[in-house]
């Protein structure tokens, strides 16, 4: 991702930490408006045919047309939604097998209830389209399945960056923009960065230290991809879980912490990581271990940041605060009082 720099009141230069979407209708809505930043490949024209256009048994979020008539279906999705890992491609290729193979007056009469040409002619005045070249495009689109799919995303996870990069290896029927679109708060003004995350064609062969690298854990930054994992889980193993990612959330909000989620190789152990920005060290991780959720604590840290919340932390704990010593038992006194260590690490390090 872009880095963003912004300078403060004394002129120090630092990064700028994007600004959280409130919704994803609310991504949806900048698209919706503004199609022309989005930086797709070969930079064409789009018109807005319908939101929330029904599609079979789903409904596509925007579906688009470029000037030269081939139709665009849109999906949004927040990296946080469950969906943005992998089913959101299900859901734009569901959405291509349904229109594919329609002709132009089926979907106009049977979807969209307007003239597709008509929509194009009144949403862009400015470049003239030769109506029969037009309705050739749209045919041909229909009738051969060659359509642009976009996935607009405010950041992307790896793992659908790698299937999108599959999928561009393997076929050239269509063409998958993977888009993210990432807003700043500056000076009271909304700034967006839109980006064209472009995976790469793979090979035909991988090395053994690709395969390797691959099966290796990866590390996230943020919680979307922990709660992307307890998603999947039974609702009575999610509530404790979402618990805690809710809990560390405010660490960060609070501009306590940075946080991290890491995914072991063998896709059983996920932790979140509230680290301290000053030294990338934690006081506590977070565990969901097969669906169970538990703290392990770092008594080192705590000697060395926060040494005045021990005493308080192991009351509300009831045991000992040591090195890689685990909780299951996670009580909101107990995250007070780890809240409350957090505020001191950070003031002091300020100190």
């Amino acid at each position: 991702m872009t880095a963003i720099w912004g300078a403060g009141p004394e002129g120090q230069w630092h990064t700028l930490e994007p600004a959280a979407y409130q919704a994803e209708a609310q991504l949806h809505d900048l698209v919706e408006r503004a199609p022309q930043m989005l930086p797709l490949a070969g930079s064409p024209r789009l018109i807005m045919l319908g939101r929330e256009v029904r599609l079979g048994t789903g409904s596509a979020d925007l579906l688009a047309v470029e000037s030269t008539g081939r139709l665009v279906i849109i999906e949004v999705k927040l990296a946080g939604n469950a969906e943005s890992r992998r089913a959101v491609v299900a859901q734009v290729l569901s959405y291509a097998g349904y229109l594919q193979g329609l002709d132009p007056e089926q979907l106009e009469s049977q979807i969209l209830g307007t003239s597709v040409l008509a929509a194009v002619q009144a949403g862009d005045q400015q470049h003239a389209v030769d109506a029969e070249d037009f309705r050739d495009g749209l045919a041909q689109s229909l009738a051969e399945g060659s359509f642009r799919l976009v996935i607009v995303l405010d950041s992307a996870p790896d793992e659908l960056v790698q299937v999108v990069g599959y999928l561009q290896s393997v076929t050239d029927k269509i063409d998958i923009d993977l888009v993210t679109v990432s807003a700043y708060d500056v000076a009271g003004s909304q700034v967006l960065v839109p980006q064209r995350i472009d995976p790469g064609r793979r090979g035909r062969e991988m090395s053994d230290a690709q395969v390797t690298a691959r099966q290796a854990g990866v590390l996230y930054r943020g919680s979307a991809e922990f709660r992307a994992v307890i998603a999947g889980l039974p609702p009575v193993q999610q509530e404790p879980l979402v618990h805690l990612a809710d809990w560390a959330d405010t660490l960060e909000q609070a501009g306590l912490v940075k946080l991290a989620t890491y995914r072991g190789k063998a896709g059983r152990m996920t932790t979140l990581l509230p680290r301290l920005a000053a030294d990338n060290a934690g006081l506590v991780t977070i565990y969901c271990d097969n669906g169970s959720a538990y703290l392990q604590f770092f008594r080192s840290v705590f000697e060395r940041r926060a040494p005045r919340s021990i005493p308080a932390v192991e009351a509300a704990m009831g045991a000992e605060v040591r090195q890689g010593n685990t909780a299951r038992e996670i009580p909101d006194s107990l995250l007070a009082a780890l809240t409350e260590a957090y505020q001191e690490a950070v003031a002091g390090h300020h100190a």
